[in-house]
């Protein structure tokens, strides 16, 4: 089935937070504990509209089946040029190609919107995470160890690097 990649509307907030739902619950993508609703997720797309950047959704058969954004490194000016991404995919979508076509879709808006370098924190251990950043050009630039904390137990997150 062909995938179409867009912009991100406000009716898409319900199913952004059901794909998120799953990785905060059941891994170390993320360290929120607490999933949240389409309201806050609705509210998150809109500040990563605010600072120009892009929020896309990948949809097949009238349904999104994953999404990605970039949002600010840190806010200070400082860091004005650089941004990290994120990257969720519905669960039963993993493996056919949708994250790299979205983590390329990012890169290239935010390329387009003057930012220089992009940051990937990588929670956990997330082999595949670790092997699409490298797969386009993302070296490892450190990794914090038992920084984060779920699952009852900690953990390491990843940072990469890639000049865009």
């Amino acid at each position: 089935m062909p995938v179409e990649l867009r912009d991100a509307r406000s009716e898409d907030a319900f199913a952004i937070a059901a794909i998120y739902r799953h990785y905060v619950l059941s891994s170390a993508a993320t360290m929120e504990i607490e999933p949240p609703g389409e309201q806050e997720m609705r509210r998150r797309m809109e500040d990563v509209r605010e600072h120009g950047l892009p929020f896309l959704v990948a949809v097949e058969e009238d349904e999104i089946v994953g999404y990605g954004y970039a949002t600010s490194f840190r806010p200070r000016p400082g860091y004005r040029f650089t941004v990290e991404d994120s990257i969720y995919l519905r669960a039963d979508c993993a493996g056919r190609g949708l994250g790299r076509r979205l983590l390329e879709a990012v890169m290239h808006a935010c390329r387009e919107a003057g930012r220089k370098q992009m940051v990937a924190v990588i929670g956990g251990n997330n082999s595949s995470s670790i092997a699409l950043h490298s797969a386009l050009g993302f070296v490892t630039a450190g990794v914090l160890h038992d920084i984060g904390w779920k699952f009852d137990r900690p953990q390491n997150i990843t940072f990469m690097q890639c000049e865009l």
